[in-house]
């Protein structure tokens, strides 16, 4: 049995090509590298691509951010307000 098949049956919805094209034009609208393009030919492809390198890119920045904060609660009063307020932007 296909793997096809297989999802069908087990009750996953299957994902129509509307539903593909809808979510490729909102990505293209979210993306700045694309959104700032003047330009719709962009492929789906490259709308994907361009969504997953965004995404790491945050996904290193929020890194970033949450060492930074490590650092810096690290060299203040453990009790301070401003520990407080860190480490809850931590959790």
């Amino acid at each position: 049995m296909s793997s096809r098949r297989s999802r069908q049956s087990a009750g996953v919805p299957r994902i129509t090509d509307d539903q593909i094209i809808e979510l490729v034009s909102k990505l293209r609208q979210l993306l700045p590298e694309i959104r700032d393009r003047r330009t719709d030919k962009v492929s789906a492809s490259k709308v994907l691509q361009e969504t997953c390198n965004y995404i790491r890119s945050l996904h290193r920045e929020v890194d970033d951010l949450s060492e930074r904060l490590s650092q810096l609660l690290a060299t203040i009063d453990a009790d301070s307000p401003e520990a407080a307020i860190i480490r809850s932007l931590i959790m």
